[in-house]
C-alpha cells in the first residue's frame, strides 16, 4: 500500500483529518496481516475539541460519499474516538491518549505511511 494505492475512502479519510489540520496523520496497512480490518487511519488533535472536530470531518466527507458509518466509540470531551467504516478504522487521539496506547508500536508489523502535517506537502 502506497499513498497512492489507498482506497477512495480511505484517501477522504486522510484529507478531512489533514483539513482539521490532525496532526501526526498515519495509516497502517494490515492486508498481509490478516486482520479483521484492511488499515488503521491514526491521528492527534491538541485538543478534546479538535479530536471532536475531526471526527466530525471524516464523517462529514465520508457521508458525502455515501459511506455510513458502522460503528463509533468515544463522544464529544474523549481523548479519543474511534471510527469504524469496516474497511478500515479511523483513531482520532488527544495527543496524551495516543502517546498512551501507542497503537504504532502495538501493530508494528503492519506496513505504515506517515503523512505530512501540512495539507499538500507530501504526495497525494
Amino acid at each position: 500500500m502506497t499513498t497512492n494505492t489507498l482506497s477512495p475512502p480511505l484517501q477522504w479519510a486522510v484529507q478531512a483529518a489533514q483539513d482539521k489540520k490532525a496532526q501526526g496523520v498515519t495509516v497502517l496497512d494490515f492486508a498481509a496481516l490478516g486482520a479483521f480490518t484492511d488499515a488503521f487511519l491514526i491521528c492527534s488533535g491538541a485538543s478534546e475539541r479538535q479530536v471532536q472536530a475531526i471526527s466530525d470531518e471524516i464523517e462529514e466527507q465520508l457521508g458525502r460519499h455515501g459511506l455510513r458509518l458502522a460503528h463509533r466509540e468515544g463522544r464529544a470531551g474523549s481523548e479519543w474516538i474511534l471510527l469504524d467504516y469496516g474497511e478500515f478504522i479511523a483513531h482520532i487521539f488527544h495527543e496524551r491518549a495516543r502517546l498512551y496506547y501507542d497503537l504504532e508500536r502495538l501493530w508494528r508489523s503492519a506496513r505504515r505511511i506517515d503523512f505530512p502535517d501540512e495539507p499538500g506537502a507530501g504526495e497525494r
